[in-house]
């Protein structure tokens, strides 16, 4: 059967000879294996060909996508077609190397074909096949997926990569970069003979260094065939240390909780003289905008109706000094699951900055927590670099952070806790996409984080009621054990491409920056883990011990701890959590 391609030539018969099917398993006959799915199973009923197919249930935040790897030639074009049934059902194809592809159907009743092309990069010997459906739109069916063209097969290592040169050198970190190599699928990155990272794109930070310090950098790049000599060693010096994000005054290790301050909440109400003291920040939740687009941001403590415990004003007060006395910090949170905020203009900006001032001067605190949920956050369509972001809900955020931290100083606190949706989910997709089409909120974190990195004092990014993400080993993690908080912290430490696109990377986080986020109950949230699973993250990411199946990109003894919601549900169950954390870090 002769390929045509729309638009050009009919491939030649030499081509045509050469041309295999680069998918395996496409029409599901062999169970899933080697595809990874969040939500499928295979079914003997309805089938487009042989006697299995594909059908997978997108649920919540999930759009039960089924992925493989495959291997593939540079600079070679190919046809990926597949059968789906079902509503807004999607087939495509990221890491290309050029110009990452997709097409869907919005409704079909009966087996429909799809098809798309693309030519791969000059360095791409690997690209992701991909099928999924839509947030709540029921089962889809897939079936016969197929990428014909040139076979993949890769025969010797890559050459040794040159041009290593150093970027910017913080206290804590030295940003590298090298030239492509012809044929490498990734680059590894050693820091004074040692293994430190493994990533696809031709940049990395290195983090958890030491201020002061002088350390040498080499790189390899590696395919299939194995790895290359290493490169010429770059060095670089880090300089004394200077925090501007807050954190040079935390513990080296701290745990960081919420306190219902103007509500119960099933868990009674905790007053801040009774949080006891192994609490080194304290987010008094939450400030709440007078409507979703105001900025203006209003702190009401809880009623006496709700909360008849509740201490006056007065001893509040003087309740946040004595924490502070103590070393403790005192944030006001902003949002939370009820407080959408969306500064749609540069008038709700300003709002912003002057009400929350108005708060944190109000009740005397050490700065700031975001914790925008929801649809606070998305962005436009064409939004698409998360380093120069355009949408004015993201535009304003920054501004209104920037303003507060230069107002407040070097001292002053600042720190996020998004959802795992809108952080690691950027490792998949970022907003709309670059055609339209995904959800616009997916990633949308990232150019806040991004921009704000030089003045964040910590990112605890909510590991719970999340649905499946993809770490770094391209497979899917679920809340419930230690697994989901290893990758999902690795990625924030390592970094990763947004979007798979190896040309934009989201650089890592320092490890001082960094607290995982976990609820202190059953009764907090989904994904409660068992205080052995906590043990075992943190083993894992401080000390490279007692890991599972994740494989992480670095050690991180420098990890600064745990945040938890809450304080007042850890005080419900018995205070398990903090006895946790304080049998660890001690």
């Amino acid at each position: 059967m002769a390929l045509a391609v729309p638009g050009s030539a009919a491939l030649s018969s030499a081509a045509r000879a050469a041309d295999a099917d680069a998918a395996v398993n496409g029409g599901f006959e062999s169970g899933l294996s080697p595809w990874t799915c969040t939500a499928g199973t295979t079914v003997t009923s309805p089938v487009h060909g042989g006697a299995s197919a594909l059908k997978a249930t997108p649920e919540g935040s999930d759009n039960a996508q089924c992925s493989q790897t495959v291997n593939v030639r540079p600079n070679s074009q190919y046809t990926l077609t597949g059968w789906v049934r079902g509503s807004y059902v999607y087939l495509g194809a990221s890491g290309t190397g050029t110009t990452d592809v997709s097409t869907w159907t919005q409704s079909a009743p009966d087996w429909q074909k799809l098809a798309t092309t693309f030519t791969t990069g000059a360095n791409t010997t690997k690209v992701t096949l991909y099928t999924h459906g839509w947030y709540g739109t029921g089962a889809y069916y897939a079936d016969d997926i197929s990428l014909t063209g040139p076979g993949g097969t890769t025969t010797q290592p890559p050459t040794v990569p040159t041009g290593l040169k150093t970027g910017t050198v913080t206290a804590t970190s030295v940003a590298l970069s090298w030239t492509p190599v012809s044929g490498a699928t990734g680059y590894s990155v050693y820091r004074d003979g040692v293994k430190v990272q493994s990533g696809s794109g031709t940049s990395a930070t290195v983090s958890g260094l030491n201020p002061s310090t002088a350390y040498a950098f080499q790189v390899t790049a590696n395919n299939d065939a194995g790895e290359s000599a290493r490169s010429a060693t770059v060095t670089a010096t880090t300089p004394a240390r200077g925090d501007g994000g807050g954190g040079a005054e935390l513990p080296a290790h701290a745990l960081v909780g919420y306190l219902h301050a103007g509500f119960a909440n099933g868990s009674g109400y905790t007053r801040v003289a009774d949080v006891p003291d192994s609490w080194d920040v304290i987010d008094l939740a939450f400030g709440e905008p007078t409507s979703v687009t105001s900025g203006d941001i209003r702190f009401n403590r809880c009623p006496v109706s709700e909360c008849p415990n509740v201490e006056s004003d007065a001893d509040f007060k003087a309740a946040i000094k004595a924490k502070q006395a103590a070393g403790k910090k005192v944030l006001i949170s902003i949002g939370g699951q009820n407080g959408q905020v969306q500064l749609t203009t540069t008038a709700a900006r300003d709002a912003f900055v002057s009400s929350v001032s108005k708060i944190i001067d109000q009740y005397g605190l050490d700065g700031l927590d975001i914790d925008f949920e929801g649809h606070s956050l998305s962005l436009n369509t064409g939004d698409t670099d998360f380093r120069n972001p355009t949408t004015p809900v993201i535009v304003n955020l920054i501004s209104a952070l920037k303003t507060l931290k230069a107002k407040y100083g070097a001292k002053f606190v600042l720190t996020m806790a998004p959802e795992t949706f809108f952080v690691q989910n950027g490792y998949q997709f970022y907003g709309s996409g670059k055609w339209g089409g995904q959800d616009p909120r997916c990633g949308a974190y990232l150019p806040v984080i991004h921009a704000l990195r030089d003045d964040l004092t910590l990112l605890h990014v909510q590991d719970y009621n999340s649905g499946p993400i993809m770490g770094l080993d391209n497979q899917y993690h679920s809340m419930g054990g230690a697994d989901f908080h290893i990758a999902m912290t690795d990625m924030l430490l390592t970094g990763f491409p947004v979007a798979g696109d190896a040309n934009n990377v989201f650089p890592p986080l320092r490890p001082d920056q960094v607290a995982i986020g976990m609820p202190a109950s059953v009764n907090a949230g989904n994904g409660y883990v068992a205080p052995a699973e906590v043990t075992k993250s943190l083993d894992c990411l401080t000390k490279r011990t007692n890991c599972g199946s994740y494989p992480t990109h670095g050690t991180w003894p420098a990890l600064r701890g745990l945040m938890t919601w809450s304080v007042n549900w850890d005080r419900f169950a018995g205070w398990e959590f903090q006895r946790t954390f304080d049998a660890y870090f001690g």
